[in-house]
């Protein structure tokens, strides 16, 4: 009993000194447009976040897409045999040595979590940056390499993603913070290929013949206003949630006369929580409530630092 004691105690005390959180909820709920953040409870604790990973997975994809001119539709990709490394549900009787378009692959990483499919397009997309690059290396790690030189340029200074899923194996035990996957969540949701995904409700694909019908995890998604974007859960984790959430532009009148709008969109980052949907709508209110209040005020930032989540633009 004393030893086991000791044990925990030791353990409970590295957790605190690594800055690593332990059964803490966590949130951040910042404007996207104007980076003003509304509302934060421990966003800067480094916790494992589960398949809000997949936002980055997601992110890279749809970039490589784009940058290489390549149809996600027509792209067919090899299930790799890694898979079997993964465990966890396989929901549509992935097998390695199978072909699934990554359009397909992406729609059930990200409306489904689906881990087998995030480490799909991962080797897929790896192996594509080593041919072009003249690289042998893992594919999955290079793909997860990107995650991370992406999570760089975007300052998530509390960030390390070990793989394309999310999920905590082996020396595969990744971090974030809330405020790190708002800063992602901002991000992302300015590409119009990622937000088309994790905006659908339903979506159906086929492979190997048979066809699935996909759910989007995010209960929210349908709701007015709300545009994704990605849950996650493991018993690491808890139950995590990341929301986007859009209102028509505010149009004012200027000193000057004329009128301009403001576009405005509300993101949600809610980690290690009981009810994520519950609260998040919550979230949401309040942050609705506190933006306007702000602007109210004159939309004054007396400390950029901390009053302001940079996000770059490029």
């Amino acid at each position: 009993m004393t030893k086991q004691w000791l044990k925990n105690g030791i353990l409970l005390l590295w957790a605190c000194v690594s800055g690593v959180a332990s059964a803490q909820e966590a949130y951040m709920v910042v404007e996207a447009h104007s980076g003003k953040v509304i509302l934060a409870q421990n966003s800067q604790l480094k916790r494992p976040v589960a398949s809000l990973t997949k936002i980055c997975t997601g992110v890279i994809a749809t970039d490589w897409a784009i940058a290489t001119q390549q149809d996600l539709k027509k792209v067919m990709a090899t299930v790799p045999e890694s898979i079997t490394r993964v465990g966890g549900p396989n929901p549509l009787n992935l097998q390695p040595g199978q072909q699934i378009s990554l359009s397909d692959a992406l729609y059930a990483a990200l409306l489904a979590s689906d881990n087998l499919s995030a480490m799909t397009i991962a080797d897929h997309i790896g192996r594509d940056m080593n041919n072009r690059r003249g690289r042998q290396e893992d594919p999955v790690w290079s793909f997860v390499k990107e995650m991370n030189e992406l999570a760089r340029v975007l300052g998530m200074r509390n960030t390390r993603f070990l793989n394309p899923h999310g999920l905590e194996l082996p020396k595969q035990e990744g971090y974030s913070t809330a405020a790190d996957i708002a800063k992602l969540s901002i991000y992302a949701m300015r590409r119009p290929a990622f937000a088309f995904f994790v905006r659908q409700k339903n979506r159906s694909i086929t492979v190997a013949g048979k066809s699935y019908n996909l759910s989007n995890t995010n209960q929210l998604v349908g709701e007015a206003g709300i545009l994704g974007i990605k849950t996650g859960q493991t018993s690491a984790a808890g139950s995590c949630l990341a929301t986007s959430m859009e209102k028509d532009p505010l149009v004012r009148t200027k000193p000057d006369g004329t009128k301009g709008a403001t576009p405005r969109r509300m993101i949600v980052v809610l980690l290690n929580s009981d009810d994520r949907f519950g609260r998040t709508r919550g979230l949401l209110q309040s942050g609705w409530q506190g933006y306007d209040q702000w602007l109210s005020a004159g939309g004054i930032v007396q400390d950029p630092r901390r009053e302001i989540l940079p996000v770059p633009k490029f």
